[in-house]
């Protein structure tokens, strides 16, 4: 009788789950992630006027020591104003006071009662957007994302627009800024899809938004808040329910014990937003090696928080100071990661019951971030 060994399972079970989630990255940024994985071996590589960053330490030095440029081309506060159609003020690309007191505004409406509050807005569309599973049905969880993210954001910012709608403007606002600054010759037609894009996104938003965020900057914080939060949650959220039904973590999943770490290890893991491409704005080092006011550094949040080393698991989580990089580190920390993390806890608590195993599943190759375009999910056996 050839047995298999005890863990035979789970070691197989991990390495599909990795095979599936590599393809985001291969599928959607094959020659930007082929170059990352090959120069992860070095903490710190230059290439002409870019530095890779790699490693954990070096990429805290970089966002906490290092004076960044946070209006240039590329970087993401940059992006976020050509998505938005040019205006200054989203926050990403703010200094001084201003960058400040926006981020304690938005920074109290996302603290533990305000992320309460929301919580009653998307605990009813789980509900709903689930019930197919105990009838035997399938679901589409980019789809439930997609709305989650938008009922959101129009709760957060007081909007009448309709979640779908807004949704899906904002990940065509941000893909379309994305598509003007991918190597190679301008594509035809792409600065003026990113102007209709943010146009679209600029209306929705105009048709009832609360000035609750910062006042002063309400429009262009609105704007931002709706890019952010819509394109990390429907990058980062399908893929956990992929690792976890993959993987085998719906145990885990359901114990009330594990899930918060279980949950701090899948949006490691996920890394959201993989990469922070940032500009010096003076010189300085970062891991040892000479920065020029004007360089250009690609962080690879993925690598800092071991994503590619360490697979996801409650029950040896890789530990706060490494988890949370995929985050940022200190004034450039991401203000929405307490909201990430109970809304990712809600997710997998209402369907570890289920125990769903992936039915079917396609890589978006057009969105800002990587991540699935669909993903249906059924309950297991």
């Amino acid at each position: 009788m050839n047995a298999q060994p005890m863990n035979a399972r789970p070691v197989k079970a991990r390495a599909r789950a990795r095979r599936r989630d590599r393809r985001v990255y291969l599928r959607s940024h094959p020659l930007l992630f082929g170059l990352l994985a090959a120069t992860r071996g070095r903490p710190v590589r230059r290439i002409g006027g870019t530095l890779l960053v790699h490693d954990a330490d070096a990429y805290r030095e970089a966002l906490t020591r290092l004076p960044l440029d946070r209006t240039a081309a590329g970087t993401t506060g940059g992006a976020a104003r050509e998505a938005l159609g040019g205006g200054g003020g989203v926050l990403f690309d703010q200094e001084g006071g201003g960058h400040r007191a926006d981020r304690r505004a938005l920074a109290e409406r996302l603290g533990a009662a305000g992320v309460e509050e929301l919580r009653a807005v998307w605990r009813p569309l789980l509900v709903r957007g689930l019930a197919p599973l105990s009838r035997g049905g399938e679901v589409e969880v980019v789809a439930l994302a997609r709305e989650l993210a938008g009922s959101v954001v129009c709760a957060l910012l007081g909007s009448t627009a309709t979640p779908r709608d807004l949704a899906e403007a904002a990940a065509e606002a941000a893909a379309a800024s994305v598509r003007t600054h991918l190597p190679g010759p301008p594509r035809p037609g792409a600065a003026a899809g990113a102007a209709r894009a943010a146009e679209r996104l600029r209306t929705l938003l105009d048709s009832g938004a609360d000035a609750a965020p910062g006042a002063g900057t309400a429009d262009a914080l609105a704007a931002m808040v709706a890019v952010a939060a819509v394109n990390t949650t429907v990058a980062a959220l399908p893929r956990a329910v992929a690792w976890c039904a993959d993987a085998g973590l719906w145990g885990q999943a359901a114990d009330a014990g594990l899930r918060p770490r279980l949950v701090e290890e899948l949006l490691r893991v996920t890394a959201a937003s993989p990469v922070l491409p940032r500009v010096a704005a003076a010189a300085g080092t970062v891991g040892g090696c000479p920065v020029r006011g004007g360089d250009r550094l690609v962080l690879v949040a993925r690598h800092a928080a071991q994503a590619h080393r360490r697979d996801p698991d409650g029950r040896d989580p890789a530990g706060p100071g490494v988890t949370r990089l995929v985050f940022g580190a200190g004034p450039h920390a991401c203000p929405g990661a307490r909201l990430a993390a109970v809304q990712l806890g809600d997710v997998l608590e209402a369907l570890a019951p289920h125990r769903p195993v992936v039915a079917r599943a396609r890589v978006d190759r057009r969105a800002a971030l990587p991540g699935w375009r669909s993903l249906t999910v059924r309950a297991g056996v």
